[in-house]
């Protein structure tokens, strides 16, 4: 989506930005090329200013617009559908743009809608965006994978799904308070290898991540859920080091979480 925004005051001296709404290609290849052509050859006024509001695009999307002022505005929020204003309440809005007065206009925009205004320049664009999948899809993905674990273990998918979101709303609420190192509760902040290894040992017998019932299977090798496991739990143990973790609990842990991945691998592949 790209707005275009007058750089005068809004019509009837309102003191407002007007703004024009139209739909560009989240292709970095297409957008410029098709998309905003158009726009360009209607000649818009050299007043107006032209912003995306992608996440993962630099500023280099509206190059056929460059004679005029061109920006970003990514809300850092998840929208699966229209939302009201409430839910840029508290959030961090990532703005760019080509010149100091459009890029004051767009955190003016964001304080005004109750949200804080963060400059993310195309240099950090991908590493600002990956870091919101990790926070945002792929909590999805992980919830998914625990609702599919409990369907394993005869539970229904919804009775699963409403039994673990509470649980996920307390870590969030942890983290916020807490920060992400002494928010980590569970086993593998307990050093506890002897769950980690029995929770390894039940997973195996489950079989495929849930990306086997999404994706293709012919030519692509597929993590079991083993596996997701034990990356995570890797990843869990340096915060679990962080956080104080007896280097000999540490060890044992790190044992259980690697002890026989060659073996799990080979029985992925058939």
């Amino acid at each position: 989506m790209a707005a275009a925004w007058s750089a005068r005051s809004g019509p009837q001296g309102t003191g407002r930005g007007s703004f024009r709404l139209g739909a560009v290609s989240q292709r970095p290849s297409t957008a410029s090329s098709f998309s905003l052509c158009p726009i360009a050859r209607e000649k818009p006024a050299a007043a107006l200013s032209f912003v995306h509001v992608s996440g993962a695009l630099g500023l280099g999307v509206l190059d056929a617009l460059r004679g005029h002022a061109v920006g970003s505005f990514h809300p850092l929020q998840s929208f699966p559908e229209p939302r009201d204003p409430s839910a840029f309440r508290g959030i961090t809005v990532a703005i760019d743009a080509s010149t100091p007065a459009l890029r004051r206009r767009l955190a003016k925009l964001a304080r005004d809608l109750g949200a804080k205004p963060r400059r993310v320049d195309d240099s950090g664009r991908a590493l600002y965006h990956a870091a919101a999948v990790f926070a945002s899809n792929y909590v999805v993905a992980s919830i998914d994978e625990a609702v599919q674990v409990l369907e394993a273990a005869g539970w229904r998918r919804a009775e699963a799904a409403k039994a673990l979101i509470p649980l996920v709303e307390g870590v969030v609420a942890n983290v916020r308070r807490r920060g992400t190192v002494r928010a980590l509760t569970g086993p593998i902040r307990r050093g506890d290898a002897e769950t980690v290894g029995r929770h390894i040992a039940a997973l195996n017998r489950i079989g495929p991540s849930g990306a086997a019932r999404h994706l293709p299977t012919s030519g692509v090798e597929l993590p079991s859920i083993e596996v997701v496991y034990r990356m995570l739990g890797l990843v869990a143990l340096e915060i679990a080091k962080e956080a104080g973790l007896d280097p000999a609990a540490a060890g044992r842990t790190k044992r259980a979480l690697t002890r026989d991945v060659a073996a799990t691998r080979r029985r992925g592949r058939r």
